[in-house]
């Protein structure tokens, strides 16, 4: 695409962003408990619709080369990500539920499950490139040193007995593969002398030609109705159309370099705008700095004189906090910004005396009693569905206007070679050369207004009181973590975690090899008032929503709702490792791992425990972005800890690590991922004050598992042809893990078997006898994790909304009766 394609991308991005800032008002209004389902279609809506505009400037800005449209992309794409996270919020609390059926959404507004899907930045890797390959090497050096080396040219010892075995079996094969020779040349030998005895079958030219022509001519019949029926199969849609790999291998690997090409004129235009931004602000300094420096001087002592003039004494300086000498050139008057100094010295005296008297109230109010009317009124209120304010939609307006006001309709006739746009860049410098020169001229003219007041007052300089700033309430207030370790540094800190095996190397695994299909029957499962179980995609998208996009930038981290931590629940073989390691790969975050398994004889003792805590949390902070994984994460809140594993001591880490958790703030790129397969033997309020979000991982439904051996069988390099059943495959399967799956594709596809598949075609009664080999996850097993889930917050508040719909409409079906 040229930047022309791009650009009038942009426009209609943006016409589309004008229609859901103008949505936006009215979801801050509150609505009647009654109205969940339309409140909650309008949510899901605009929550698609702000996906689709991500995805849109997400490619904007990977492909933009003009280095001041790409800063502003940045801002939109971050604030529009910020968005959807907090709409995901807003659907959480108000489904009560951490996944939804948007089915009935996707169909009214004409789009695809591909359309919900999350997508991730590029620049999340892109931008700390260089970061994560030194950090590679790092690893590498200090893992290459912990290796053990070896003797080179030394053999392992083999016993007398084992070795004469070892003789004798390769005496045997030599014999045998003689004997082998021996007796095919005997055959050979016996098979010519019977021709020569019986003699040949003659045949004249023209019935060998006729011979030889029957069985190509059949031959290739065979094959071209075999084509047919393949082509019209393909036609009327009953087979997919084989790609050519020739083709899309070309078309993809053009589409790729072309990419590359554009993301190289970005950083050669982002290198010469840098330095266009020196040379700018350094002749702006020259040229312009000492005339400003001047208009300010002769501004300022002018307010002096006419404040002097009209009160008979000089003026406070304002404080630099409050802005310096910016409020007096706001285009106010001197008594505006006396009056203005003044009001706010005395609105912090009032919010100190008004923030004592509503601790007099709350101390009153709590005491009285209040009314059964009072209390239903409070109640309503309570129940009221309404969408926080959003702290992303200001960021957006401010991007919009920028755009609507700068950029709108303008191609590439006015940068053809997409550099940057000079007088902009001179606009943008003569500001930031302005505020320097606005804090020195400070300084000097509030000396000078100490000199005025001696000199023609007779009067010391009189200090000014300051606001004072808002401490906030007593158990809001943040405690300052004890530094441990203060005379180590970052490099020696990261070397002894990788050396106790602290600090893993993650593997490589995209978020799209968690492969699953989309639940299309979410909506008409909640109508029929049955509860319908998240689907693997649904899994993938909260991880990416939960984990990746909040690790992945932190502008989005800052601003985002906090969450700290992920619990992922499910069986074995869901692929809760493997979600792990994509948001550590998506992210380029490093891999801590704290499980109780890990931790058995490293660091013994309380102080032992308080400073591996201490050095992972620190390390994690300064090498952001950071995951901390604990598998196997019930094991800290044991109701009662088993015999076998009293000496691992697996609660030692409970309270240090719920004390490091509440110290992240947002910014702190750093997140806890535990991982569990038996819930049911830890205490569920430990498990939800440590885990703030809880996912439920349940078996894979059809879709998924239909997908799932599709996708895997042809990742082997097998073409999936009819002769395999893949429905059958999808259907028996029910109840296996895609664990169990992919280990039955790894036992059947053996290099044997896949240089056997141009004769022998696989079938789908291949699998069956290794599916029955393995356990399937059975559903009482299922049904005993999801009663555990009941007993979360979220699922508690879940279970009493669908009480009192229940109860609302036995009472509705009593009073039909009653009009009967």
């Amino acid at each position: 695409m040229s930047e022309g394609a791009y650009q009038r991308l942009w426009d209609s991005s943006h016409v589309t962003l004008q229609e859901l800032l103008d949505q936006e008002q009215p979801l801050l209004e509150p609505v009647s408990p009654r109205e969940r389902q339309s409140f909650q279609y309008r949510l899901s809506s605009i929550y698609l619709y702000y996906l689709g505009l991500m995805r849109r400037f997400d490619t904007l800005y990977d492909q933009m080369v003009q280095p001041q449209k790409r800063r502003l992309l940045r801002r939109l794409l971050d604030s529009v990500a910020g968005r959807v996270l907090e709409l995901k919020d807003d659907l959480v609390r108000a489904d009560l539920s951490e996944y939804h059926c948007l089915d009935r959404v996707l169909q009214d507004l004409k789009l695809t499950p591909a359309d919900l899907e999350v997508p991730i930045p590029k620049y999340f890797l892109l931008e700390q490139s260089t970061i994560l390959k030194e950090r590679e090497l790092m690893l590498a050096e200090i893992l290459s040193r912990m290796e053990p080396v070896t003797a080179e040219g030394g053999f392992p010892e083999m016993h007398r007995t084992e070795a004469i075995i070892l003789l004798q079996r390769a005496e045997r094969a030599r014999q045998g593969r003689l004997r082998a020779t021996f007796m095919r040349e005997i055959r050979k030998e016996e098979q010519d002398r019977k021709i020569r005895e019986d003699g040949w079958h003659k045949f004249n030219q023209n019935e060998a030609a006729i011979t030889v022509q029957k069985v190509w001519k059949g031959y290739l019949q065979r094959k071209r109705t075999q084509q047919d029926r393949r082509t019209e199969m393909e036609f009327i849609g009953m087979l997919p159309s084989p790609p050519s790999q020739v083709e899309n291998a070309g078309v993809s690997y053009q589409a790729g370099l072309g990419e590359d090409i554009r993301r190289n004129h970005q950083i050669e235009k982002e290198e010469e705008f840098q330095l266009a931004m020196v040379k700018t602000h350094d002749a702006l300094k020259e040229t312009e700095g000492p005339d400003m420096k001047e208009k300010l001087k002769e501004q300022i002592r002018q307010w002096f004189i006419e404040c002097h003039a009209l009160t008979g004494r000089f003026p406070d300086y304002p404080d630099e906090s409050l802005g310096g000498s910016y409020l007096i050139f706001a285009d106010k008057t001197p008594e505006q910004v006396k009056m203005e100094l003044e009001a706010q010295i005395q609105e912090s005296k009032k919010k100190d005396q008004e923030n004592n008297t509503e601790k007099e109230k709350a101390k009153k109010e709590r005491k009285q009693k209040k009314g059964k009317k009072e209390k239903t009124r409070k109640g309503e209120a309570d129940t009221m569905l309404k969408v926080w304010p959003s702290r992303f939609i200001p960021v957006i307006n401010a991007g919009h206007e920028e755009y609507m006001n700068v950029w709108k309709n303008q191609y590439g006739s006015l940068y053809p070679k997409q550099s940057f746009d000079a007088e902009a860049l001179r606009v943008e410098k003569r500001k930031e050369v302005e505020n320097e020169i606005r804090i020195q001229v400070d300084e000097l003219m509030r000396q000078e207004l100490k000199s005025l007041r001696l000199a023609v007052d007779r009067e010391e300089g009189r200090p000014l009181k300051h606001p004072k700033k808002k401490t906030g309430k007593k158990a809001g207030k943040k405690k300052k973590e004890k530094d441990l370790t203060p005379n180590r540094s970052v490099d020696s800190l990261f070397e002894e975690l990788v050396v106790f095996g602290f600090l893993r190397k993650s593997e490589t695994v995209a978020l799209k090899d968690y492969i699953g299909d989309y639940l299309y029957l979410g909506s008409i499962l909640n109508l029929a008032k049955k509860l319908p179980m998240p689907s693997l995609f649904d899994i993938r998208q909260n991880v990416a929503l939960y984990g990746i996009l909040r690790l992945g930038s932190p502008d989005i981290h800052s601003m985002a709702p906090l969450i700290r931590s992920i619990l992922l629940v499910g069986p074995s073989g869901m692929g809760k490792k493997m979600l792990v390691k994509a948001v550590c790969t998506e992210t380029g975050a490093n891999l801590f791992d704290l499980s109780p398994g890990n931790l058995q004889g490293k660091y013994p003792g309380k102080m032992g425990v308080q400073m591996i805590v201490h050095i992972v949390f620190k390390v994690a902070r300064l090498l952001q972005p950071s995951v901390i994984w604990i598998g196997n994460a019930e094991k800290n809140f044991y109701k009662r800890v088993p015999k076998e594993e009293k000496e691992m001591d697996p609660k030692r880490i409970k309270k240090d690590l719920t004390k490091a958790l509440r110290l992240l703030s947002p910014g702190d790129r750093v997140m806890l991922i535990g991982t569990t397969d038996q819930p049911q033997l830890a205490e569920m309020k430990g498990l939800c004050r440590t885990y703030e979000r809880i996912l439920f991982m349940p078996r894979p439904d059809y879709a998924s598992r239909y997908v799932l051996w599709r996708q895997m069988i042809e990742a082997r390099g097998v073409q999936v042809t009819q002769n395999l059943d893949i429905s059958a495959l999808a259907k028996v399967s029910d109840g296996y893990t895609p664990g169990h799956i992919l280990q039955a594709i790894h036992s059947v596809l053996t290099e044997r078997r896949v240089l056997q598949l141009s004769k022998r075609p696989l079938v789908a009664s291949e699998f069956l006898g290794h599916l029955a080999k393995l356990g399937p996850v059975y559903r009482e097993e299922e049904e005993s994790l999801k009663v555990r889930l009941w007993g979360t917050p979220l699922g508690k508040r879940r279970v009493k909304l669908i009480e009192d719909q229940d109860a609302e409409e036995a009472k509705l079906a009593k009073e039909k009766k009653k009009r009967k």
